[in-house]
C-alpha cells in the first residue's frame, strides 16, 4: 500500500466528525506534562499512581509530540478502510501520512470499549517516550483529544512476525533460517534493554509474535508497552499484580500466583522462540487435541534427539544447520523451564543468539541427523546441548 493512499489536506477532511485544537503541535518536557494532558475523567486516581510510578524513572528529558485529532483524520483520511494495516481487542491500526513531518506513520486508535484502557495508554505513553533503543519501537506521538486514545508510531513496512511466520498463505514467502535467528536476537536485544540497562527495570508482559514489528530489512521491534510493568526494586524479587498477558504466553508461575519478574518475559521469550523454530502457534485449536498446546506438544520431543527434525518448520525444507537447530531447541527449552529461577538471564539468551544469528559459511544447510551437536552425544536431550559456559550465570537474578 502507497502511503501516497493515506494523504489528505485539512480542507478534505469532514469536519463534523472532528475537534478542533487552538495548538496543532506541543513539545512536551517532563513526565509531569504528559499525564496532565490526558484527561482520565473517573479513572484520575488511576492516573496520579500511574504518575508516580513513572516518576522512578527521574525527570529526563522527553518529547512526545501531540496531535489534535483533526491532524490523525487529515493523515488517514479520515480513517479509511483502504489505510486499515490491522485491528484487535485494542481498537484499529491505521497507515497515515503527516505531511509537517514529512512521514509515514502507524496510527493506532484505541476502541473506547477495547481491551486496552486509559491508564494501558499513560503507560505506553509514557514508556515509549523515556525508552530508547533500536530494538523498541518509536512513538511519535499521541492523541487524547475528548474521549479520543491514539497512538502515532513509526510505520514499520513488513508487519509484524505473526504476518511472516504463522498461518502463511501458499503463495508467501517464508522465512529462512537466518532470518528467524537474527529477529530472535533482536528481540531477545529489545528484552535486555528493557530488563537490563533501564533503571529501574522494565517487565514487558506482552512478548508475543504479533507485537514483534518488522522493518525492511527484517531488524525487530517490540511494540505494544500497555501492559509493561516496573519491575522490583530493592530487595524485593517480584512484583504482585494482576495476570494479564495472551494465553499460552505467560509464564507458569505468574499465571498461577500473579508474582511477576523478568524470568517471566523469558518464557514468553522461549514460546515465540519456539514459533519462530517451528512455525506453530502458541495455542492453535485446529491442531489435533496432544499439538494445541506448544509447549505442551514440545516439552516430551526436546528428549528425544531423534525427533529434533521433526520440530522444525516444514517449510524450512531442511534448510537449516543441523547444530543450529539442536543449539536453537537447547536455548527455547532453557527458557521454558518450569521454575523461573532455572531459566537462563536474556543477558546470556543475547550471547547464546548472536552465535546463531550470525552469518556462517562452513556449516551445511541439509536437515540430517548425520551431523550431530558437539556438545552432546546422540542420546542426550536438547538441554544439554548447549554449554552452560555459552549462558554464563544460570542462577536466580541479582
Amino acid at each position: 500500500m502507497s502511503c501516497f493512499c493515506c494523504r489528505r489536506t485539512d480542507s478534505e477532511v469532514n469536519r463534523k466528525s472532528l475537534k478542533m485544537s487552538k495548538n496543532e503541535y506541543k513539545e512536551v518536557d517532563g513526565l509531569a506534562s504528559v499525564t496532565a494532558s490526558i484527561s482520565l475523567k473517573s479513572d484520575s486516581s488511576k492516573k496520579r499512581n500511574v504518575a508516580q510510578e513513572m516518576q522512578k524513572f527521574g525527570n529526563g528529558n522527553i518529547a512526545s509530540r501531540i496531535f489534535t485529532f483533526r491532524e490523525l483524520a487529515a493523515a488517514t483520511r479520515n480513517f479509511k478502510s483502504e489505510c486499515l494495516l490491522g485491528e484487535g481487542g485494542f481498537g484499529r491500526v491505521y497507515k497515515g501520512w503527516i505531511e509537517k513531518l514529512n512521514q509515514v506513520v502507524a496510527v493506532k486508535q484505541l476502541d473506547r470499549n477495547g481491551l486496552q484502557g486509559n491508564k494501558e495508554f499513560v503507560v505506553e505513553v509514557l514508556m515509549l517516550s523515556l525508552l530508547h533503543h533500536p530494538n523498541l519501537v518509536n512513538l511519535t506521538g499521541y492523541c487524547a483529544d475528548g474521549d479520543q486514545r491514539i497512538l502515532v508510531y513509526e510505520y514499520m513496512p513488513l508487519g509484524s512476525l505473526e504476518d511472516h511466520l504463522l498461518d502463511l498463505p501458499p503463495n508467501k514467502k517464508p522465512l529462512d533460517w537466518h532470518t528467524r535467528m537474527k529477529i530472535a536476537e533482536g528481540a531477545a536485544r529489545g528484552l535486555e534493554y528493557l530488563h537490563d540497562i533501564a533503571k529501574p527495570p522494565v517487565i514487558y508482559r506482552d512478548l508475543k509474535s504479533s507485537n514483534i514489528l518488522l522493518d525492511e530489512n527484517f531488524n525487530p521491534k517490540l511494540s505494544d508497552f500497555g501492559l509493561a510493568k516496573l519491575g522490583p526494586t530493592g530487595d524485593k524479587s517480584y512484583v504482585s499484580t494482576r495476570v494479564m498477558g495472551t494465553y499460552g504466553y505467560c509464564a507458569p508461575e505468574y499465571a498461577k500466583t500473579g508474582q511477576l519478574t523478568t524470568k517471566s518475559d523469558v518464557y514468553s521469550f522461549g514460546v515465540v522462540f519456539l514459533e519462530i523454530i517451528t512455525g506453530r502457534r502458541a495455542i492453535d485449536n485446529a491442531r489435533p487435541t496432544s499439538e494445541q498446546n506448544l509447549v505442551t506438544w514440545a516439552k516430551p520431543l526436546f528428549k528425544d534427539r531423534k525427533k529434533f527434525t521433526l520440530m522444525a518448520d516444514p517449510l524450512l525444507e531442511g534448510n537449516y544447520p543441523i547444530n543450529g537447530l539442536y543449539q536453537a531447541l537447547a536455548i527455547a527449552a532453557m527458557c521454558l523451564q518450569e521454575e523461573a529461577s532455572t531459566r537462563p538471564l536474556i543477558s546470556d539468551v543475547v550471547t547464546a543468539l548472536s552465535y546463531l544469528a550470525a552469518p556462517k559459511t562452513d556449516e551445511g544447510v541439509e536437515g540430517t541427523m548425520s551431523s550431530a551437536s558437539p556438545y552432546s552425544d546422540s542420546t542426550g536431550d536438547v538441554e544439554d546441548d548447549v554449554k552452560y559456559s555459552d549462558f554464563g550465570d544460570m542462577g536466580e537474578e541479582s
